[in-house]
């Protein structure tokens, strides 16, 4: 091969080595089309976990209120206080949503501000 046939390879050679606009503009189309298509499942998940964690709270707070009832002698309609409920608790729940617990009276159960959140 003559010098000028070597050289001539090499640029041909370094030609092939990038990407083009349309190869990365079509990668990118693709991730967008991923994120658009994940991005709602994700949501999705994280509010139905938030909802079932704050169901399992109200679950709890509506055991230590029986608990609390059964040895005070109160009957349905008494009213609780969280001071009440509260040595039946290990630690006060909180509502993965910011939404706050209330405890109502013996025989109801309790709810979160939050709509969806009911027992």
């Amino acid at each position: 091969m003559r010098p000028c046939e070597v050289r001539m390879e090499e640029m041909r050679m370094k030609k092939k080595l990038g990407f083009t606009l349309v190869e990365i503009m079509i990668v990118v189309a693709i991730i967008g089309l991923l994120a658009a298509i994940a991005i709602p499942s994700f949501v999705r998940a994280r509010t139905t976990s938030q909802k079932n964690a704050c169901i399992n709270n109200l679950r709890q707070i509506d055991g230590a209120k029986d608990q609390w009832a059964i040895e005070n002698n109160k009957n349905t309609g008494d009213a609780c206080a969280k001071s009440d409920v509260t040595p039946y608790l290990k630690k006060w729940p909180t509502c993965p949503a910011s939404g706050t617990y209330a405890i109502n009276a013996i025989g109801t159960d309790p709810t979160c501000t939050v709509s969806d959140h009911t027992l």
